[in-house]
C-alpha cells in the first residue's frame, strides 16, 4: 500500500509519469504536463492527503538504503555462487560488501522515500563513480565531501530546487541527471570542469540565457532540456517546429554540444545558430 502511495506522490507532485532507467539514460521519456494529467481541481488536495500520509512514517536515511542495498548485493552475489556450485566451482563465504569498496550504488525509488541527503552517510561511499538517488522526495542537495571517485549523479524526479554544493565532486563529476525537479536556475555548475552529460527536462527553466552559465563547462557534449517553460507550448502549436526552434537557439549558446534532447545535432541547426536571430 505504501509502495503504491509513493507512486501517486510521485505522480501528482510532479505531474509527469515515470520513466525507465534507460529513458533517463538517453533522455527521452513520455511526457504530460499539468494540464493534461489534472484536468479536474482536486490536484492539490490528494497531494496534501499523500503527504500527511508520509508524514506519519519516517522517511527513510540515506544510512539505511545503503544498508538495504548492501543487503540486497549480498542476496545477488549468493545467488551466483549457488550456480557456481552447481558447476562445482571453488567458491568463498560471501559477505556485505563494504562502504568504502561500492563503486556503483542504486537507491532510487526508497519505500519510504528519501526527503533528506546526509552527507555523513554518502561521504562513505570513496569508491562510488555512479550514485542513483532518483524518485525520492529529496528537496536539497548536500555536499559529497569524501566521495573522491564520483563521476555520474543522478538525482531526477525528487523536489529539488537549486543546483548547489557541487564544489566537492567538481574535479570528478562527468555526468549530472537531475530532471523532473524544479529547478529555475543553471547555477552552481560552474564548478564542474568536466561535465559532459547533463540531464535537466522537466524543470522551471523560463529563459535561454540560462543557458550562457554552463558555457564555462567547456567539456559539456551532451544536454537534454526539454519539458522547460522556455520550450514554449509543445502542445498548441507545431510541435516539430517548437523544438527545432530550441535546438537552434540551445546552440547559439552552447555551439560544442553534440546531442541536444537525445539527438545528435545537424549541420544545418549549427548553420541555423549562426545566422538567426536569439530569442531570449
Amino acid at each position: 500500500e505504501l509502495r503504491s502511495l509513493h507512486l501517486s506522490w510521485q505522480y501528482i507532485c510532479n505531474f509527469k509519469f515515470r520513466k525507465s532507467a534507460e529513458d533517463e539514460r538517453t533522455g527521452y521519456y513520455s511526457c504530460l504536463h499539468e494540464k493534461r494529467i489534472l484536468p479536474c481541481q482536486v490536484g492539490f488536495q490528494k497531494a496534501n492527503l499523500f503527504q500527511s500520509y508520509f508524514e506519519s512514517f519516517s522517511m527513510t536515511t540515506c544510512a539505511q538504503a545503503i544498508q538495504r542495498w548492501q543487503e540486497r548485493d549480498k542476496e545477488r552475489r549468493e545467488s551466483e555462487q549457488k550456480e557456481n556450485l552447481r558447476e562445482k566451482l571453488e567458491v568463498e563465504p560471501v559477505k556485505l560488501t563494504p562502504v568504502e569498496e561500492i563503486t556503483e550504488i542504486n537507491l532510487c525509488f526508497q519505500t519510504p522515500p528519501i526527503a533528506k541527503l546526509d552527507n555523513k552517510a554518502l561521504g562513505n561511499l570513496k569508491k562510488c563513480k555512479k550514485l542513483s538517488l532518483s524518485t525520492n522526495m529529496i528537496d536539497r542537495m548536500v555536499s559529497l565531501t569524501g566521495m573522491f571517485e564520483l563521476e555520474i549523479l543522478s538525482l531526477g524526479r525528487n523536489n529539488i530546487k537549486k543546483i548547489e554544493k557541487l564544489e566537492d565532486v567538481a574535479g570528478t563529476l562527468k555526468q549530472l541527471w537531475i530532471s523532473y525537479n524544479q529547478i529555475s536556475s543553471l547555477d552552481g555548475l560552474a564548478c564542474l570542469t568536466n561535465l559532459t552529460t547533463l540531464y535537466c527536462s522537466n524543470n522551471l527553466i523560463k529563459s535561454y540565457s540560462e543557458l550562457e552559465k554552463l558555457q564555462a563547462n567547456e567539456q559539456l557534449r551532451d544536454v537534454v532540456f526539454c519539458g522547460n517553460p522556455m520550450y514554449g507550448d509543445e502542445i498548441g502549436g507545431n510541435r516539430e517546429a517548437v523544438r527545432r526552434a530550441a535546438r537552434v537557439e540551445i546552440l547559439r549558446r552552447l555551439p560544442n554540444l553534440k546531442t541536444i534532447d537525445g539527438q545528435l545535432v545537424k549541420r544545418e541547426e549549427i548553420e541555423a545558430a549562426q545566422i538567426e536571430p536569439p530569442v531570449e
